[in-house]
């Protein structure tokens, strides 16, 4: 289950903003995180907090295919994101490192800015405690579930590959 408060954000936030180009010579997660979302909100580092959800409107993630973007925001602390769809390199470059992503137009339209989520990832609920409303997403697959789980793809290999050495 997580539970944070929400950082919402329009239309089209592209990996350009997520984490900007001046900064892809950086590969540590951490300092990729000092820099997260500045070029669209420049507060957010500031105002992020561990468990954190952000929602979005429709192609979160577009624009160059960049590894470093969900990787700045799941280290800035983001538990998950949540919007009404997401560019499709982005999509599977999160799921890869351990972000998961829902798709929920429902939750979009009715979250604000300061609302708090609990997100229940295995059922796809997600309840909105300050509004006292509901909305489902579609759950993971049981593969899917098992890379987000594991911590993203080479966790999930690493594992699998120890279970074998048995």
């Amino acid at each position: 289950m997580l539970k944070g408060k929400v950082h919402k954000y329009g239309a089209d936030v592209n990996t350009d903003v997520i984490i900007p180009a001046r900064y892809l010579n950086v590969s540590e997660p951490a300092e990729l995180a000092k820099h997260c979302m500045e070029d669209i909100d420049k507060d957010f580092v500031s105002k992020v907090e561990p468990g954190d959800i952000i929602i979005a409107m429709t192609n979160f993630g577009c624009g160059s295919s960049r590894e470093h973007a969900p990787l700045a925001i799941k280290a800035a602390g983001v538990s998950c994101i949540i919007a009404r769809t997401f560019a499709r390199i982005f999509f599977r470059n999160a799921i890869n490192i351990g972000l998961p992503l829902l798709e929920c137009g429902e939750a979009v339209d009715n979250t604000e800015a300061g609302d708090i989520l609990e997100v229940d990832l295995s059922s796809g609920r997600i309840k909105n405690l300050t509004r006292d409303m509901e909305f489902t997403a579609k759950p993971y697959p049981d593969f899917m579930a098992g890379l987000i789980a594991a911590g993203g793809l080479i966790e999930y290999t690493k594992k699998r590959l120890a279970n074998r050495r048995i």
